[in-house]
C-alpha cells in the first residue's frame, strides 16, 4: 500500500489531512512540533513523527507521495528527495523556477510533482480552465472577439474588525507579499505596479446579496494566459489575477504601507517579523470565530463593444463546524490531488492544477461541497 507523507500541520492543513486518514489511506504525519500535529489528527493516527528532511528522505519508498505544507522555500528540497527515492510530490504552492527545472527528471523517472492545488493557486485555476473550455465550445466563440479575464481571491474576516483583516496564515508572509511588484494587462497595455496599494480599485461582486470590495493585482499575471490555454492570437484586453479585501482595508492599512516603504535589508526583515507578531496578537481569529474566503473568476468576450459571452464563477465560504474556510479550501484540494496521483491521473512531470475535463469536473464538484455558496453565473 502506498504511503502518503504529509509534512506540516499548520493553519491550512487539517481538513485535507483528516480526509485522507478518514478515507483509509496509509498516512505518515510529519511536523516540527509533534504535539501540535497530535492536536490536529491525534484522534485518527498515532504515526506522527518529528520532521526533518533527512528523516523524511530515509522514510520514503518507491511510489510514495510526499506532500509539503511547509513554507514554500522548502518544497524544492523535498521534491529532490522524492526524485532520489523514486517518490511523487504534491504541494499547494506556486511552481518555482527551481521546481519547473525538475520536470525532465520527473518525466524520466515516471514520477509526478503536482503543485498549485490549493485555493489560490488551485481552485482559481480550476475555475479558469472551466471557463476557457466553455467559451471555446460556445457559439459565441470567434477570432475577432475581445477578451477580458479577472480572478480575485482573498481571505477576509466574516465579522469585520477595525483592521479590516484577520490572519489565517503566517502574518509575515502577508506583509512580505505587500512588497512584491505585480504585472497585469489593463486595456491592452501592460500594467506594472511596484506596490499593491498603488493599484487598488473597486470590485462589485456577483453575490446573492451584492457586495463591493477592494482589489489589486498580484504577482505576474502574464504567464497564466498560456497556462489557461489562451490562444496567442486572441485579442486580450484585460488579464488580471489579484487579491480581494474588505472595503476600508486600504485606509486601515495605510500606516502599515507607509512603514513598509521605509524597510529594507536584514533590519527591515526583522521589523517585518516584529510587526507580524504585533498584528497577530491584535488580529488573530478567536476559537470558533468564522473566517471567510471569497473568490471570483470571470471571462468576458465582446464584439463591436457588446458582450457576446460572459460567465463568472463566484464562491463565498466561511468557517463553520467543519473548521475554517481557509483550511478547507487550501487543504482539501491537496487531498484530491493526492488521490489523483494514486489513481495515476497525472502524466509524469511537473504540473499545476489540472485542465483535464474529467478531473476538472470531479474536483469542482467536490469543491462545491466545501463552500456555502458557489455558482457559475451567466453574466451576458
Amino acid at each position: 500500500m502506498t504511503t502518503i507523507h504529509w509534512c506540516g500541520t499548520g493553519l491550512s492543513s487539517g481538513p485535507g489531512l483528516r480526509r485522507l486518514l478518514e478515507n483509509g489511506h496509509k498516512v505518515v504525519v510529519w511536523n516540527r512540533t509533534v504535539s501540535k500535529a497530535q492536536e490536529v489528527v491525534g484522534d485518527l493516527t498515532k504515526d506522527v513523527r518529528p520532521y526533518s528532511l533527512e528523516a523524511l528522505t530515509a522514510a520514503l519508498e518507491p511510489g510514495d507521495i510526499a506532500i509539503s505544507m511547509l513554507p514554500a522555500d522548502q518544497h524544492v528540497a523535498i521534491a529532490k528527495a522524492c526524485l532520489a527515492r523514486n517518490a511523487n510530490f504534491v504541494s499547494s504552492s506556486y511552481i518555482a523556477p527551481e521546481m519547473r527545472a525538475l520536470d525532465a527528471e520527473f518525466k524520466a523517472k515516471g514520477l509526478v510533482s503536482v503543485n498549485e492545488v490549493g485555493l489560490d493557486p488551485g481552485i482559481d485555476h480550476l475555475m479558469a480552465h472551466d471557463l476557457v473550455a466553455r467559451y471555446r465550445a460556445s457559439p459565441a466563440y470567434h477570432a475577432d472577439n475581445v477578451l477580458s479575464f479577472t480572478s480575485y481571491c482573498g481571505g477576509v474576516p466574516k465579522i469585520a474588525n477595525p483592521f479590516k483583516y484577520k490572519f489565517s496564515w503566517a502574518p509575515v508572509g502577508v506583509l512580505k507579499a505587500l512588497r512584491s511588484p505585480s504585472r497585469s494587462l489593463r486595456d491592452f497595455k501592460e500594467l506594472k505596479v511596484d506596490r499593491p496599494w498603488n493599484a487598488i480599485t473597486s470590485y462589485d461582486a456577483p453575490l446573492p446579496s451584492p457586495e463591493s470590495f477592494e482589489v489589486y493585482p498580484n504577482r505576474d499575471s502574464y504567464p497564466f494566459m498560456e497556462d489557461y490555454r489562451f490562444d496567442k492570437a486572441w485579442k486580450v484586453k484585460d488579464f488580471v489575477r489579484g487579491t480581494i479585501r474588505l472595503n476600508g482595508w486600504s485606509q486601515a492599512w495605510d500606516p502599515v504601507f507607509r512603514e513598509i516603504e521605509t524597510l529594507s535589508g536584514p533590519a527591515g526583515d526583522a521589523r517585518l517579523a516584529e510587526m507580524a507578531n504585533e498584528f497577530l496578537k491584535e488580529n488573530a481569529y478567536q476559537p470558533g470565530e468564522p473566517d471567510r474566503v471569497i473568490l471570483f473568476v470571470s471571462l468576458k468576450a465582446e464584439r463591436d463593444g457588446k458582450a457576446v459571452w460572459h460567465e463568472t464563477w463566484a464562491m463565498d465560504a466561511w468557517g463553520d463546524e467543519r473548521g475554517t474556510a481557509m483550511g478547507r479550501l487550501v487543504s482539501m484540494p491537496v487531498s484530491f490531488a493526492v488521490e489523483s496521483v494514486l489513481n495515476k491521473e497525472f502524466a509524469p512531470g511537473v504540473h499545476a492544477a489540472p485542465a483535464d475535463p474529467k478531473i476538472l469536473a470531479k474536483w469542482l464538484g467536490q469543491v462545491q461541497g466545501l463552500a456555502q455558496y458557489m455558482q457559475r453565473l451567466n453574466m451576458a
